[in-house]
């Protein structure tokens, strides 16, 4: 094995990611980092060095930058639907159809995305020292208050000045390295990302909730943290183990949050037995259930408009907003569920481009002298014939159904995955969707 493998790259759009490859192992585990990484000053840091090569000698080992950071393009932070995309493109080009993901801190919430978006890509989930969600809420009490996020970040961001400054927070990650490494590790995070980024990216990390994406997780799920770490940490990791069916959670002794730092041995024995179990038991078999986001529109006051203008010229009509509507869905990825009357039902495998999609169409309707509702929603669907069905359908549905003329309106869950889109949602309230359990907060997109 190489001392430092060769950096390639990976066309995300038209972005480039930067990634290695290490190890020949029997299997593929992709790395999902938390906060920031380099894939080249990584081997610098004798820590992560020696833990790569560790992880390498039982797998081959995908390491990839998140765009925005190390070696990747600088472009500014991505949302998760976008990051997924580039976890696509790095598989892709390392020639990966199906591989573990370790997502560790931050980089569980995309890994478990990823997860239930594309569950035939994804054999095993390791979830190290993560969370659903960063922040406290009223169902969430062990998250980080509002001002104690914010004071966390302006301390963070004002440190990036002085690198004697940033040893003080990588102290509080992993408070176990001796005082080279910290040094070492605080130099590499402020050569791969700029003050504006990190801030761009805590807040995004502020924003994520990926609760509602849980049930739909289907693959070999093993949870671990160390017992004295922050409770946002351990009591996140609690919770994840939880709520995904089927997980098994582990804890290690120690307070350090880098899965590299402290005792590392019983914790890479733990993942080796774990993944070579879920590669033994794999079935490769297609898939019955997926997370989707479902989009509903219709036209307003379609009767009316029918008996203004005739059989005919209302037939004209339709087909002018049908086409309109499936150059939008081409547009940003959707695919064409069914069509009845005036209304269309589309699935998308990222929320963004379905409010995207949706925004498209209502404000290229008054060309056609039309008004439309469209309402969104993400959940877990069953897969029927290649077509998404079940519960997260009829509540997309009814979501549309509560739509004034012209507005978008998604479900909190939609909200709540698209954070750090630059998207503004408007507060509709509580509602009661017929024939769904539950009250739901839903939310128009302010355009």
């Amino acid at each position: 094995m190489p001392v430092q493998p060769e950096t390639h790259y990976a066309r995300s759009g038209d972005v480039s990611i930067a990634y290695q490859v290490v190890g020949t192992g029997p299997f593929d585990l992709v790395w999902v980092r938390g906060f920031v990484s380099n894939v080249e000053l990584d081997w610098q840091h004798p820590p992560l060095a020696t833990f790569n090569r560790q992880l390498a000698s039982f797998c081959r080992l995908i390491r990839f930058d998140k765009r925005g950071t190390g070696m990747s393009d600088r472009v500014g932070i991505a949302t998760l639907e976008t990051r997924m995309d580039d976890v696509r493109a790095v598989m892709d080009a390392v020639g990966s159809p199906r591989a573990a993901l370790l997502g560790s801190s931050e980089g569980g919430p995309l890994s478990l995305l990823f997860a239930a978006t594309y569950p035939e890509r994804t054999r095993a989930l390791v979830l190290w020292s993560s969370f659903p969600r960063y922040t406290w809420a009223p169902d969430y009490p062990w998250g980080m208050s509002e001002q104690e996020a914010e004071d966390e970040l302006d301390g963070l961001v004002s440190s990036w000045n002085e690198l004697e400054s940033m040893v003080k927070h990588v102290e509080a990650f992993a408070p176990g390295m001796d005082r080279q490494a910290k040094l070492s590790l605080a130099a590499a995070w402020r050569q791969s990302a700029s003050p504006r980024d990190v801030e761009a990216l805590c807040r995004m990390s502020n924003e994520i909730d990926v609760r509602d994406v849980l049930p739909a997780i289907t693959a070999p799920t093993l949870v671990m943290n160390r017992v004295g770490e922050h409770p946002v940490n351990v009591e996140g990791s609690r919770y994840l183990a939880e709520h995904i069916s089927g997980a098994r959670r582990v804890e290690f002794p120690g307070v350090d949050h880098m899965i590299a730092v402290g005792d590392t041995e019983p914790l890479l024995r733990e993942i080796e037995r774990f993944l070579a179990a879920a590669w033994e038991a794999d079935e490769t078999r297609e898939p019955d259930r997926v997370l989707a986001t479902v989009l509903f529109s219709d036209i307003v006051g379609s009767s009316q408009k029918a008996a203004v203008l005739g059989d005919r010229g209302w037939r004209e009509l339709l087909e002018r907003h049908h086409e309109l509507v499936r150059r939008q869905l081409v547009r940003f990825r959707g695919k064409e569920v069914d069509t009845s009357g005036d209304g269309f039902f589309a699935s998308f495998d990222g929320p963004a481009r379905a409010i995207g999609c949706g925004c498209a169409i209502a404000e290229a309707m008054p060309e056609l002298g039309l008004e439309v509702r469209v309402g969104l929603h993400t959940g877990e669907c069953e897969l029927m014939d290649g077509k998404v069905a079940g519960i997260a359908v009829h509540t997309g549905a009814r979501v549309a159904a509560n739509a004034q003329p012209g507005e978008v309106l998604v479900s909190s869950t939609v909200k709540d995955l698209v954070a750090g889109s630059g998207l503004a949602f408007e507060d509709r309230g509580q509602h009661e969707l017929k024939g769904i359990p539950g009250e739901w907060r839903l939310y128009a997109l302010e355009r």
